[in-house]
């Protein structure tokens, strides 16, 4: 079996980003997988995986390919989200676009977390396959804990009844650190709390001010550890993630692994995977935080959680992790009280598929249509006319 070198050059600066948080989930990824790993460069190894765009990481890449290694890049940086970061990142950005491009050009494959952050490198002429991948999260390990909770609000001060906003990441405007410091001054009734740091000479000043707020809810204390933030995570009501620009967000998944309610800007990486009002809620502007955030804080809006799904369902939260993790089979009386929670039909629950699922998408074709004046529904009409038409034919071609 390959021995893999996880390359942990550049881990004194990226450590505290979520690239480091990646590298940790690719160690128990590889650990679970049974595959042979090192972290020292002296070692053995037949692939090199890279997580950082440092010079030390390129020459690493270089050396592997002229011994005759294959070299598997993670593309965790794009020029999207280097804007509006550290001060001069703006001005710099084109030259980060040409240099990411030319770490990434060096390895034999790019793994990047996301569809939407695979089609932004694909622009970028790095004429390398590039698979979007998940960093995933190791749900046995994020298990939300009535310990770390109590240890959370003790070490920062909060009664069991007050409400915990938290964010993570690090002090730079692409985080959305400007609407989180503006929704504590909003909502003085909840304590907010943001976890993370940068080293002062990078950040802009207008952050430098906004992390330096003076209100009696608000709360930088800085980087901590894995452990504390589970414990965080355990103990917030809410985790609120405005950011502008992602590849991902580690964070956010690991918030919700944690069963905390999530609230996120709603920016095109979370397209198609995160749906509102189905996994997470999301705003795209700050006047639809002023209103979600309230609202999920005081249950005017359902708990989306896994957690209270399980409730709903008279389910435990083991039986229900269990299902999720495909380490429970489901009987028929967990799929009828599953669908009753989730307030859909049983054909509803169970539908994967187009073809045994005629009338649970005629039914929501229809429900589509159903506010749509004459004019609308004429367009439609043509629209579907026309895409049945490319679909049958298509498929003529194919037989």
């Amino acid at each position: 079996m390959r021995k893999v070198l996880l390359y942990n050059g550049g881990m004194k600066v990226a450590g505290k980003s979520g690239v480091g948080r990646a590298m940790e989930h690719q160690a128990r990824a590889l650990e679970s997988a049974g595959i042979p790993y090192t972290f020292d460069p002296k070692e053995d190894y037949e692939v090199v995986h890279l997580n950082t765009v440092f010079p030390d990481s390129l020459w690493m890449s270089l050396k592997a390919r002229m011994e005759g290694k294959r070299v598997v890049y993670y593309g965790h940086s794009t020029m999207e989200d280097f804007r509006n970061s550290f001060i001069g990142s703006n001005m710099a950005a084109g030259l980060f676009r040409r240099w990411i491009r030319r770490c990434y050009r060096s390895g034999d494959v790019v793994i990047t977390p996301t569809p939407y952050s695979a089609r932004l490198l694909q622009t970028y002429g790095i004429n390398r396959e590039i698979v979007p991948l998940s960093n995933g999260i190791d749900l046995a390990a994020y298990k939300k804990s009535e310990e770390g909770a109590e240890r959370f609000r003790k070490a920062y001060c909060f009664t069991s009844t007050q409400k915990v906003v938290l964010g993570v990441g690090h002090y730079i405007e692409r985080k959305g650190i400007l609407d989180f410091v503006e929704m504590a001054r909003k909502y003085p009734q909840y304590e907010f709390i943001w976890f993370g740091s940068t080293p002062s000479a990078l950040i802009p000043s207008r952050i430098r001010k906004a992390v330096r707020t003076q209100l009696p809810n608000l709360q930088f204390p800085g980087f901590i550890s894995k452990e504390e933030l589970m414990d965080a995570y355990s103990g917030s009501d809410l985790f609120f993630f405005p950011t502008w620009e992602e590849t991902e967000g580690i964070v956010m998944l690991e918030a919700m692994a944690m069963q905390t309610p999530v609230l996120v800007r709603d920016i095109p990486v979370y397209e198609g995977w995160l749906e509102h009002g189905s996994t997470v809620y999301k705003g795209k502007r700050r006047e639809d935080f002023e209103q979600l955030l309230p609202a999920i804080l005081e249950k005017q809006l359902p708990d989306l959680t896994q957690e209270a799904l399980a409730e709903k369902a008279s389910l435990s939260t083991t039986h229900m992790s269990n299902i999720e993790t495909g380490n429970s089979k489901l009987s028929l009386p967990t799929i009828v009280s599953l669908a009753n929670a989730l307030s859909v039909s049983v054909d509803e629950f169970l539908c994967d598929s187009v073809i045994h699922s005629k009338d649970i998408f005629s039914q929501e074709i229809q429900d589509l249509v159903s506010d749509c004046d004459e004019y609308e529904i004429r367009m439609i009409a043509d629209f579907v006319r026309a895409a049945k038409e490319t679909i049958r034919k298509n498929a003529k071609l194919k037989e």
